[in-house]
């Protein structure tokens, strides 16, 4: 049991995504920091206040950074699905480069 929740725990902490996943973090970077920096700028222009346009941008940004960093099982649906690990034997006579490797 002990040993369950460890191997949960170490899951989470490790920070596994898939491909599929690295695309969707990659797409909500791009939009979210978009949306971000536009809402930051309207604000800025339409209250004449700089120092808050800022406040939205870094607010935004970490809002952002809260989203995409953390590993949340939502980036990790189609996980890779690796060969095991020995058991197979390489070719006989292998030819690279017209050198024979035995």
């Amino acid at each position: 049991m002990a040993e369950q929740l460890l191997e949960q725990a170490r899951d989470l902490f490790e920070g596994q995504i898939d491909f599929e996943g690295q695309k969707l973090v990659e797409l909500l970077i791009n939009a979210a920091l978009t949306l971000v920096g536009a809402i930051a700028f309207f604000v800025g222009y339409f209250l004449q206040d700089i120092k808050l346009a800022v406040y939205v941008g870094l607010l935004g940004t970490a809002a952002v950074f809260v989203l995409v960093v953390p590993p949340w099982p939502f980036f990790n649906r189609n996980p890779v699905k690796w060969l095991p690990v020995g058991g197979v034997t390489p070719p006989a006579n292998l030819v690279v480069d017209d050198k024979m490797f035995r």
